[in-house]
C-alpha cells in the first residue's frame, strides 16, 4: 500500500472521529448558548462577550506564534527529526510562558484602563465587567501555554484525543452553566470565575496526556538562538495577519459596542454561537488534512501537497455550504426555537456571518501550504494589510453614521480581495497553478452557490410557511438542491468516479 494511500485513509478516518466530535460539541455548545443566554440576560450576556473578545485583542502576537508552532512542529514530524522535535517544543513552551507573563501585564495597564474609561458598560455593572476581564485575562494566559500541547497533538493527527478532551471541556461548560441558574449571587462574576478554573484543569488534562504519549512532550528550559530567531521570524510576520483577524473579529465587536452599546454585542456574541457551531463541520476536515498538507511539502512531494490543497479548499466550502443554506433560509425559526429571547439584530448577524465564514473557508489550506513554505513575508504583508483594512473602513463607516451591519458587507468585500490576493503570491512562492485553482475550485463552488442562493431568493419571493412542517418542507429541498448541485457542478468527473467506487466498495455484493 501506497503512503499517500495510507495517508488519505488516516485523513478519512481522523475526519470521521472529527465529525463525531464536533456533532457532540456543537449540539452541547447551541444549548449551552441559550442557558447562558438564559442565566445572564440581554445585557450581561453582551458585557460577557465584549469583555472577554477585548481581552482576545491582546492576543495577536499568541495568535502569530502558535500557527509558527505548529508549522515547526509538524514540518520536523514529516522530517522524523525527534532531537530537533524535542529542541521545538521546549523552545516554543518558554516562549509562550514569557509572552503570556507580558501580554498580562500590558493588559493590566492599558485593559483596565480602557474598560473602565472608553467601553460603553452601564455603572451598576462595571464591577462585574472587571472580574470578568481579570478572569479571562487569566484563562487566556492558561491557554496560551497550552497551544504547544493542543499542536503536539494535532501534529501527531490523534484526533480521538483531542476529540475526547473536547468533549469532556464542552460538558464541563454545560455543567457551569446549569449551576448558574440555581445561584442566586452574581452569575456573571461566577461564570467567568468558573471558566478561569476550567482553562486550568483542561490545561492539565493536555498535559498529562501529551507526555505520557509523546516522546518530545517533556519540557526543559532550553534557548537555541537560532531555532527562537526561526520562530519569533515567522511569527513576526504572521503577526500581521493575526492582526487583521483578531481586528476584524474582537475589535470590531468593541467598535460594535463604542456606537451602539451592548445589547448589539449580545445579537453579534450569538451570531458568533451559531458560526463557531457551524464551522466546527469544516474544521473538522480542515484539522485532518491540513498536517497531510505541511508533511508532505516538507518531504518534497509538491503535486500531492497542490491536491490537497485544492481538494480541502473546494470540499470545506461544500461542507459549510451544505449547513449555511438551511441556516440562512430559516434563521428566523431556527434563532426563535433556539434561543425563544432572541436579541435585536440576531437574525441578519447570523446571516451575514454565515456568508464571512463561507467565503474564508477557501483560503484555508491555502494559508496552511504558506505556513508550510517557512517564508510568508510577501503573504502576510498584503494578506495581513487588507485585513487590517476592514477594521479602519468599519470605524469610517460608523462614524459617518452608517448602520451597524455595514461591518459585514466590508468584511465580506475584504474576503474576496484576500482569496485572490493570496492565489497569486502562492503561485509566485510555490509553483501554484492560479488558472486551475480558479477553474476546479472558484468556478466550481461559485456556479454551486448561484444555483443553491436563487433558490433561496426564489422560495422567500413567492413561498409563505408558518407551520414547523413547511419549514422542515423547505430545508430538505435545499439540501437536495445542495447535493445535486454539487454532484453536477462542483465535482469533476475522476471525483465523481472515486466516490462512485467507494459507494460501491460499501454495497454488501450477492
Amino acid at each position: 500500500m501506497s503512503d499517500i494511500t495510507i495517508d488519505n485513509k488516516r485523513i478519512a478516518k481522523n475526519t470521521v472521529v472529527l465529525y463525531i466530535r464536533m456533532i457532540f460539541l456543537m449540539v452541547i455548545n447551541l444549548y449551552t448558548s441559550r442557558l447562558v443566554l438564559q442565566a445572564l440576560g440581554v445585557d450581561d450576556f453582551g458585557i460577557y462577550n465584549v469583555v472577554g473578545g477585548f481581552v482576545t485583542m491582546f492576543s495577536l502576537l499568541s495568535g502569530a506564534l502558535s500557527n509558527a508552532i505548529g508549522r515547526f512542529l509538524t514540518f520536523e514530524l514529516g522530517k522524523k527529526n525527534i532531537e530537533r522535535l524535542k529542541e521545538v517544543f521546549s523552545t516554543s513552551i518558554t516562549i509562550q510562558i514569557l509572552l503570556a507573563t507580558s501580554i498580562i501585564l500590558i493588559a493590566e495597564i492599558i485593559g483596565v484602563w480602557f474598560l473602565n474609561v472608553k467601553m460603553k458598560i452601564p455603572t451598576e455593572r462595571m464591577t462585574a465587567a472587571n472580574w470578568v476581564f481579570q478572569c479571562s485575562l487569566l484563562t487566556f494566559g492558561v491557554n496560551l501555554v497550552s497551544i504547544p500541547y493542543n499542536a503536539c497533538i494535532i501534529a501527531h493527527e490523534k484526533m480521538t484525543a483531542f476529540a475526547f478532551i473536547s468533549i469532556l471541556e464542552v460538558m464541563l461548560k454545560l455543567c457551569i452553566v446549569v449551576l448558574l441558574l440555581f445561584l442566586a449571587t452574581d452569575r456573571l462574576i461566577i461564570y467567568g470565575l468558573l471558566l478561569m478554573v476550567l482553562a486550568i484543569l483542561i490545561r492539565l488534562v493536555y498535559g498529562i496526556y501529551c507526555s505520557h504519549h509523546f516522546e518530545e512532550c517533556h519540557y526543559g528550559f532550553t534557548y537555541n538562538k537560532k531555532l527562537v530567531k526561526e520562530m519569533i521570524g515567522l511569527a513576526s510576520w504572521n503577526f500581521l495577519g493575526s492582526s487583521g483577524a483578531v481586528l476584524n473579529s474582537h475589535g470590531v465587536n468593541i467598535l460594535m459596542n463604542l456606537f451602539f452599546g451592548v445589547s448589539v454585542n449580545a445579537a453579534r456574541g450569538i451570531a458568533v454561537q451559531v458560526n463557531g457551531a457551524v464551522s466546527q463541520f469544516v474544521s473538522s476536515f480542515t484539522t485532518a488534512v491540513n498536517p497531510q498538507i505541511t508533511k508532505s511539502y516538507a518531504e518534497g512531494k509538491f503535486d500531492h501537497t497542490f491536491k490537497l490543497v485544492f481538494a480541502a479548499s473546494k470540499y470545506s466550502y461544500f461542507l459549510m455550504l451544505m449547513l449555511v443554506a438551511p441556516i440562512v433560509a430559516e434563521t428566523p425559526f431556527i434563532l426563535k426555537l433556539w434561543l425563544n429571547q432572541v436579541p435585536d439584530y440576531s437574525v441578519l448577524f447570523v446571516r451575514l456571518t454565515l456568508i464571512v465564514t463561507l467565503l474564508s473557508t477557501l483560503s484555508t489550506s491555502l494559508y496552511t501550504l504558506a505556513l508550510a513554505t517557512g517564508d510568508i513575508k510577501k503573504y502576510q504583508i498584503v494578506v495581513g494589510g487588507l485585513g487590517l483594512s476592514c477594521f479602519f473602513i468599519t470605524y469610517i463607516c460608523y462614524k459617518l453614521g452608517l448602520p451597524v451591519e455595514y461591518a459585514y458587507y466590508i468584511a465580506i468585500l475584504i474576503n474576496v480581495l484576500i482569496l485572490f490576493a493570496r492565489i497569486k503570491i502562492l503561485s509566485d512562492l510555490t509553483g501554484l497553478n492560479v488558472k486551475n485553482f480558479i477553474c476546479d475550485v472558484i468556478l466550481r463552488v461559485a456556479f454551486v452557490s448561484f444555483v443553491v442562493f436563487f433558490l433561496l431568493y426564489f422560495y422567500n419571493i413567492h413561498f409563505s410557511h408558518k407551520t414547523i412542517y413547511q419549514v422542515l418542507e423547505r430545508l430538505i429541498i435545499i439540501t437536495i438542491v445542495n447535493i445535486v448541485s454539487i454532484w453536477l457542478l462542483g465535482l469533476k468527473t475522476p471525483e465523481k468516479q472515486y466516490i462512485c467506487s467507494i459507494v460501491a466498495k460499501k454495497i454488501p455484493k450477492r
